[in-house]
């Protein structure tokens, strides 16, 4: 979908969102883009960079902004938008619909202070970086859930949900530390070349939020990798204990077993002919089980 022109302070705004073939036509034809450039813009698997031709003074600026699969088990990955400075024209890419990077541009677009197309690039930016927080939030709020759990039974769905967790962080930790390595880069590139101080000041302002956000994410995936190592080891020390307690009884039912098939044969054995044999291969039993617990319990075994 191409939307209807916007300015922003005298520079046209061209926003298109998940446009198909007919609408790509249009922005070649009617907008002189470059075919090679629609693709690259629109590709769901490009990463963050920054792109100046010389030739044709064109700036292209793609970031990778966070996207849900599952709110309600903070189920995330990343996809990429795209902002295009073409023959004076800024035209925005957002190909994954991405709820953030709509709130973002239109915070832009109303901000009072926006005064230049450069400052909505880079306030746009600024609150997409902002909105990678609600979500470390949200998985830290998540995250002390899970770690209560480790005192009670656990579950298949905590595994699930901490599984969850660790993907999640995987991806938007590694965002993060994308964008972040190309916020610093930016200032030395074209499109930083000349800022006046209130440039500046938004290139650091963007800077300063991302590696905030980059601390959060490193903490989170610290914390719940560690919460994920405990669970394996309850996991693994629950194992053992029922292994062994299933040994013991094995160990336990195989006496009288023993003792009772000796008995059972048809063969002349001592004892044998007495009134009250079975009570005594019964104590028998007994005792040996007795005798085996307790070497064990004295080998600690138990």
């Amino acid at each position: 979908m191409i939307k209807p022109e916007k300015t922003i302070n005298g520079t046209k705004w061209i926003e298109t969102i998940q446009i198909n073939a007919e609408e790509r036509a249009t922005l070649e034809d009617q907008y002189g883009i470059d075919e090679d450039i629609i693709e690259y813009v629109t590709d769901n698997d490009e990463s963050t960079n920054y792109v100046y031709d010389i030739n044709e003074d064109d700036q292209l600026f793609i970031f990778l902004a966070p996207y849900a699969l599952d709110n309600d088990a903070l189920r995330y990955i990343t996809q990429p938008f795209g902002m295009l400075l073409h023959k004076g024209v800024l035209f925005t890419f957002n190909q994954s619909n991405i709820p953030e990077v709509n709130t973002a541009l239109y915070s832009a677009l109303d901000n009072p202070e926006v005064k230049s197309v450069d400052a909505f690039i880079l306030e746009t930016l600024f609150t997409v970086v902002v909105s990678f927080i609600p979500i470390s939030r949200a998985i830290t709020k998540k995250r002390n859930y899970l770690d209560k759990m480790l005192n009670r039974k656990t579950k298949n769905s905590d595994l699930v949900s901490l599984s969850y967790l660790q993907q999640t962080l995987t991806f938007l930790s590694s965002a993060v530390q994308i964008n972040l390595s190309e916020l610093d880069r930016l200032p030395k590139t074209h499109f930083g070349v000349g800022a006046d101080q209130d440039k500046i000041d938004l290139f650091e302002d963007v800077q300063i939020e991302g590696e905030q956000v980059q601390r959060m994410f490193e903490i989170e995936t610290q914390v719940v990798d560690r919460i994920d190592h405990t669970f394996n080891n309850l996991a693994n020390n629950n194992l053992n204990d029922t292994m062994k307690f299933l040994t013991i009884w094995s160990l336990t039912m195989a006496v009288p077993t023993i003792i009772t098939g000796f008995y059972g044969m048809n063969v002349k054995l001592p004892l044998a002919g007495m009134q009250y044999a079975w009570m005594m291969t019964l104590g028998i039993s007994v005792a040996l089980i007795v005798a085996m617990l307790i070497m064990l319990k004295v080998w600690r075994k138990m």
